[in-house]
């Protein structure tokens, strides 16, 4: 009788196995959903970034720059580059689109990564500059 009780039985096995697949099923959308926040903290820190680049441009030439002097260029990790200013580097997958307003005193960046949860340039994160800032959720407008 105590050689037969060295081992598990087939029922005890199973119940590991069951658990164990519980606690991945609900671990694996967990941690995919930080990877989207982590992407989106990223877009977030870009937009900072080409704020604080544009914004030195207004410091040296006394005016935000035009909508054709500002333009994204470059692959996997881009950059936006301001004519007669600076440029600032991007992540990799990171889309971002400059809009001056009409009166030349305020302008709009618009940050999205494919990666992310803002991942389409109808589905974004906004940096309004008359409005003070970055825009902390996701913006959605329909696509054109």
């Amino acid at each position: 009788m105590a050689e037969k009780d060295k081992g598990f039985t087939l029922i005890e096995l199973l119940v590991v196995i069951i658990i164990i697949g519980i606690l991945s099923a609900i671990a694996i959308p967990v941690f995919l959903n930080q990877r989207k926040k982590a992407v989106d903290a990223s877009v977030k820190s870009d937009l900072r970034s080409v704020a604080q680049s544009i914004e030195s441009y207004y410091t040296d030439f006394q005016k935000y720059p035009a909508n054709a002097d500002v333009a994204q260029t470059g692959g996997a990790g881009k950059d936006v580059v301001i004519t007669n200013g600076d440029a600032a580097k991007t992540s990799a997958g990171t889309e971002i689109s400059y809009a001056l307003d009409t009166s030349g005193q305020a302008y709009q960046l618009k940050g999205w990564n494919d990666k992310g949860t803002a991942n389409t340039a109808s589905k974004y994160y906004l940096y309004d500059s008359d409005e003070g800032g970055l825009k902390s959720t996701v913006v959605t407008t329909a696509a054109p």
